[in-house]
């Protein structure tokens, strides 16, 4: 006998079809999250599979195991009720473990791991890079983490990897409660006119709501441009840039902008490329756009490429990043955004990046800003730096001849 599968409706059968090896559901109630991650379990299990399913306590873990139980019963050879492990006859396996045990599971592998109500569960970062992920190593498996959403946290940063085009592996999906056909639209609409606006928002449209430590505000408001081109300006549009350098895993950013406008008309992000590729693709930039004034990142990598591209002609100096200069840059992007200042292209990393922002307070009154654990900044500052490239207009710098003339 073969297991019976769950029916899917026509959103979750569009996410099944994606092929991203990792895979980020933030879901409306009800939407039907669990359901699509049995389905995705049972069909591993069918192949010969090993699968694990996480959850954030045991009491989360034990409704799935029941299903569980249900479903494999046809194919069922061992079964304990302790361990809540199933073993298929040929040969496959599910266990089923809460999330505050996760680091109890060293030792295994798997070829596809589910993390349900990964929004709930404070340590998710440790969990899944110091314990989970490994077990994916030796058969290359799969993972898909699912959640309605508890906030901006490490779910939400691997949602933003899901949005990012740069990390190929990584797909997510936004499914409101409303993309189920099987929850009447009276319902969700009774909940909206009942419940408060923002726990509406959350529970039932699925939306990552900003906390206390959130930075930027109207970060969507702003955010409604596509990339332009030079040809879509006058003549003797002034442009500037703004280049945060990257080091490590993060990504050299540069922005450019209007600076007669205050909008942003083109933005580029990449890494995995040497300095002098990077340098020529800054060039280009100059080369296209006419820029004036380039400001730059100098700590650490950032002087010598500064230096480099001053002696091609550049009209780039340096900015010194510290815990001092940062503030003000950072405030006067904030307040832009929120006097309604600035115009901003609509691209889904970098306007995560603006969302996850946070900030601290610091012992000695000041404040600390970055982006998120396990998230990036890259292009929240070369913004910055772009913004305040704006206002620096009288920095004595002039483009070289050589680039003017090659303007349009």
């Amino acid at each position: 006998m073969q297991p019976k599968l769950p029916a899917l409706h026509a959103r979750q059968e569009d996410i099944l079809a994606h092929d991203a090896r990792f895979k980020v559901l933030a879901c409306g109630r009800r939407f039907g999250k669990t359901t699509y991650a049995i389905y995705e379990i049972m069909r591993v299990l069918d192949r010969g599979g090993n699968v694990a399913y996480f959850a954030p306590t045991y009491r989360m873990v034990s409704e799935v195991w029941r299903t569980l139980k249900r479903l494999c019963k046809p194919q069922t050879a061992t079964r304990s009720e302790e361990e809540h492990r199933i073993e298929w006859h040929n040969g496959a396996v599910v266990e089923c473990w809460s999330l505050k045990a996760a680091d109890s599971v060293r030792g295994r592998s798997y070829d596809l791991v589910v993390v349900d109500e990964a929004g709930q569960f404070g340590d998710l970062e440790e969990a899944w890079n110091g314990a989970i992920r490994p077990l994916l190593t030796d058969r290359g498996g799969r993972a898909i983490f699912a959640s309605t959403p508890r906030g901006r946290n490490f779910f939400y940063q691997l949602y933003l990897l899901g949005q990012d085009a740069h990390n190929a592996e990584w797909q997510s999906f936004h499914a409101p409660t409303a993309d189920n056909p099987f929850i009447a639209p009276s319902e969700i609409e009774s909940a909206k006119l009942t419940m408060p606006a923002r726990l509406f928002a959350q529970e039932y449209l699925a939306e990552f709501l900003a906390d206390n430590s959130e930075v930027f505000r109207n970060v969507l408001g702003c955010s409604v441009l596509a990339p332009a081109l030079p040809s879509d300006f006058p003549a003797h549009t002034r442009f500037v840039a703004g280049v945060d350098w990257g080091r490590a895993n993060d990504f050299t950013a540069i922005c450019v902008m209007n600076a007669d406008t205050r909008q942003e008309v083109a933005l580029d992000r990449f890494h995995g490329v040497g300095w002098s590729i990077q340098r020529e693709r800054i060039k280009h930039l100059a080369d296209e756009w006419g820029i004036h004034h380039i400001l730059a990142e100098s700590n650490s990598i950032g002087e010598p490429n500064i230096q480099a591209l001053q002696a091609d002609g550049l009209p780039i100096i340096g900015f010194s990043m510290t815990a001092k200069s940062k503030s003000p840059l950072i405030e006067a992007l904030a307040l832009a955004l929120e006097r309604d200042e600035i115009r901003l292209i609509h691209d889904s990393t970098a306007t995560g990046e603006l969302l996850a922002y946070q900030t601290e307070r610091l012992s000695n009154g000041g404040w600390r800003y970055n982006a998120p654990s396990g998230g990036h900044d890259d292009t929240v500052i070369a913004r910055a730096l772009a913004w305040r490239a704006v206002h620096e207009g009288g920095t004595g710098l002039e483009i070289s001849e050589n680039v003017f003339l090659r303007r349009r």
